[in-house]
């Protein structure tokens, strides 16, 4: 049986690991696209937008909305690549240690 202090210290390593995760993620880029690479949005692990890159070919004034269902489709691609990229850093620095349903704030 493990004593108090003992699992106090693990805790202690495990959230100073978990932080440490955390600031490298916020600050990695993702790069999300759409229509084959033609829409691309880079954001951080914050979720903030970076960079909108659209090829010229599809600036064509009447079709607007699809431009913007292509942007939106980039960034969710994007968002998806932040989201498993933590679950995967988080799970890495909880050392193997089973969560259950513990939801992070991340």
């Amino acid at each position: 049986m493990m004593n108090i202090q003992s699992i106090m210290k693990q805790a202690q390593t495990m959230q100073k690991k978990m932080e440490e995760q955390q600031k490298k993620l916020e600050a990695s880029e993702f790069e999300g696209s759409s229509a084959g690479g033609m829409v691309k949005i880079t954001i951080n692990g914050k979720f903030e937008t970076k960079k909108v890159a659209i090829d010229k070919t599809l600036v064509v004034a009447d079709e607007a909305d699809i431009l913007e269902d292509l942007i939106v489709a980039a960034f969710n691609d994007a968002k998806t690549k932040v989201d498993k990229t933590t679950s995967e850093a988080m799970q890495g620095a909880a050392g193997g240690l089973n969560l259950g349903g513990l939801k992070l704030p991340f």
